[in-house]
């Protein structure tokens, strides 16, 4: 059967359509997602949930002449299928290696704005599109798109605060999927949003306010009219009171599953004279019960039966780092009252519900804002407590500020739990925690602790809490190794390695989770006459200084990280060899100056000549 989406190479063709038509093509849409995903995994709920705005938008714009900006960019499946990506999404898979990518790219598509990845930056890129469109002197109409979670983001006030002050014509569409709305409320606040956001009204409203506050008696009736107005409208609509004041027109709540009403509305604001905000509420997962009773499972989730929702991954095998580290900060937290869990906005991706649940008093999200986590962490620690700031590593780099001025300049004691360390996957890019060892070594006082295995993550824990001071536990995204996780752990010295295999040819320095794959590879080169030492580093810093001084005394040294070369723990070993004056063969084995798109995390290790293959590749080319 022939299908409205399968005509649509552009947005352009959107202006052909009916409104009957764009929303037999939501529906088609809809289909499309849940075929894919089904098989690829993705984020279903939120992409589900956005489909008629997106649709509304392309319908009245002229993309890409004028810009779409999307706010982390978890819900523009839509917006790929409608902007030519339609075959690649069948055909080459979504987030598959060499398919597209999950999130609007640049190079991908010239309607991708920007490689929207982390929240709450839309509002800043879409500000300062408009600005350069206004120094240009031309006309291009300017849209974002953002969520009511990454609206609470400090960038996102910032840039609202900036755009109130340029007063430049903007349209802000806030997707709120949290709240509810009443048809009749919605139908007659519509109307007052309409005449509102209209160049007529603000000419109107300013030009006669002016001349009033011309002379004493309009003064003191503008003050009052103010204040009445104000006070009716907060009453009435009490959402829209701050974006106003900010000097940002605010509709009330719209249904962002209506295409006809969503269409009226924007019309009206994309001819405004100024910013306007459309606040459009709408459903996760709308159309796919399955994730509209469960939005948070399919925000993110892997390949799943269509019919039930259920995931297709088979169940048994190791537990996830993850898991693992949210079962032994709860046991760790029953013996010290002190412990304090924090997270920005990720207590389910972080591990932390079952803490959540066993300590409420003593589980704090933030919500998306990563600096005042480290913030209020380190308020917390001033105030004798000892927090543990989980964070996945992609995002905690927004926060380097906060880490160095407010956590280690005045020697707080912090855990920072780094979930994701090293490549992630499918997410690509703006999602890979591999710059963090090396921001993590420059910060004065930090220690690092890379775990190799479950029952590492657990002693890792438990040193971290123990020890003064900036400590951060960084470990990967997915499954253990399949260790044995100790019912008590232990405290490891700092500082210091552990031998995992002997040899006297070559000195292997693993970190993280390359440490299985450099045994692997060990075990490889020893059929080849080859005898490799395999050391696990487990810590970044402060680095096990005699440990590699004996490595040193082999033919050659290869150090392995989960991270980028520059700065990394490699980088690390070398400034000790040169500090020590030992001068032999090393090779450093990390992600050179590239950008690492997305895959399986297997798949990209691979290509980066980090998998045990690559490591005993790279060992027989320098023997050579």
């Amino acid at each position: 059967m022939t299908r409205i989406l399968d005509a649509i190479s552009s947005p352009a063709d959107l202006k052909l359509l009916t409104e009957d038509e764009l929303n037999i093509l939501a529906g088609e849409i809809r289909e499309q997602i849940i075929a894919t995903t089904s098989q690829t995994g993705g984020h279903v709920a939120s992409s589900l949930g956005a489909v008629e705005i997106i649709l509304a938008v392309h319908s009245l714009i002229e993309s890409p002449r004028d810009k779409f900006v999307f706010d982390v960019g978890h819900q523009a499946y839509a917006h790929k299928l409608v902007t030519g990506r339609l075959k690649a999404f069948e055909d080459l898979g979504l987030r598959q290696m060499g398919g597209i990518s999950g999130f609007p790219r640049p190079d991908e598509n010239p309607h991708d704005v920007h490689p929207s990845g982390h929240a709450s930056d839309s509002l800043s890129i879409a500000l300062g599109l408009a600005k350069a469109r206004d120094l240009r002197g031309s006309t291009e109409k300017i849209v974002a798109l953002i969520g009511d979670a990454a609206l609470a983001g400090g960038m996102a006030f910032e840039a609202l605060n900036t755009i109130g002050q340029l007063q430049t014509p903007i349209v802000i569409i806030l997707n709120d999927n949290e709240m509810s709305i009443s048809k009749n409320v919605g139908a007659l606040m519509r109307h007052l949003g309409a005449v509102r956001s209209s160049a007529e009204y603000r000419q109107a409203r300013d030009t006669s306010q002016a001349r009033m506050e011309e002379n004493p008696f309009g003064r003191a009736v503008v003050n009052f009219g103010r204040s009445a107005k104000d006070s009716i409208k907060q009453f009435f609509v009490p959402d829209t009171m701050i974006f106003e004041q900010l000097g940002i027109l605010c509709t009330p709540p719209i249904d962002g599953h209506d295409i006809g009403s969503l269409r009226d509305i924007l019309r009206t604001a994309l001819d405004a004279d100024g910013p306007v905000m459309i606040h459009v509420v709408t459903k996760k997962g709308a159309g796919y019960k399955p994730a509209e009773e469960d939005p948070e499972r399919f925000h993110g989730v892997a390949p799943y039966e269509i019919a039930t929702g259920k995931s297709k991954k088979k169940a048994g095998g190791p537990p996830k780092y993850t898991d693992v580290f949210g079962a032994a900060l709860v046991s760790e937290a029953r013996q010290d009252g002190r412990i304090v869990a924090i997270t920005a906005g990720m207590r389910s991706g972080t591990g932390l519900k079952p803490m959540e649940k066993a300590f409420p008093s003593r589980f704090i999200d933030v919500g998306i804002a990563e600096e005042n986590a480290v913030g209020m962490a380190a308020g917390l620690a001033l105030g004798g407590m000892k927090p543990v700031v989980a964070i996945y590593s992609t995002f905690l780099q927004r926060a380097i500020d906060q880490i160095i001025v407010d956590g280690s300049l005045p020697k707080c004691d912090i855990v920072y739990a780094i979930d994701r360390g090293g490549v992630v996957g499918e997410d690509g890019p703006t999602h890979h925690g591999i710059y963090d060892l090396s921001y993590l070594r420059m910060i004065p006082g930090m220690r690092v602790l890379a775990p190799s295995d479950e029952a590492e993550l657990v002693h890792g824990l438990h040193t971290a809490l123990k020890l003064g001071g900036s400590v951060a536990l960084r470990y990967p995204r997915g499954a253990g190794v399949g260790a044995d996780v100790p019912e008590k752990p232990e405290e490891l010295p700092v500082g210091k390695a552990r031998v995992v295999r002997e040899g006297s040819d070559v000195a292997v320095l693993a970190f993280g989770d390359r440490v299985a794959a450099a045994l692997e590879a060990a075990e490889t080169l020893a059929g080849e006459g080859v005898d490799v030492r395999v050391l696990d580093m487990r810590w970044v810093k402060p680095l096990d200084e005699e440990a590699i001084l004996a490595a040193a005394e082999t033919r050659l040294v290869v150090t392995v990280e989960n991270g980028i070369l520059a700065g990394g723990a490699g980088a690390g070993v070398l400034e000790v060899l040169s500090k020590r004056g030992c001068q032999v063969p090393t090779k450093l084995l990390a992600i050179d100056d590239r950008v690492v798109f997305h895959g399986t995390p297997a798949e990209l290790l691979a290509g980066l000549g980090l998998d045990a293959a690559g490591i005993a590749a790279a060992i027989r080319d320098a023997l050579a």
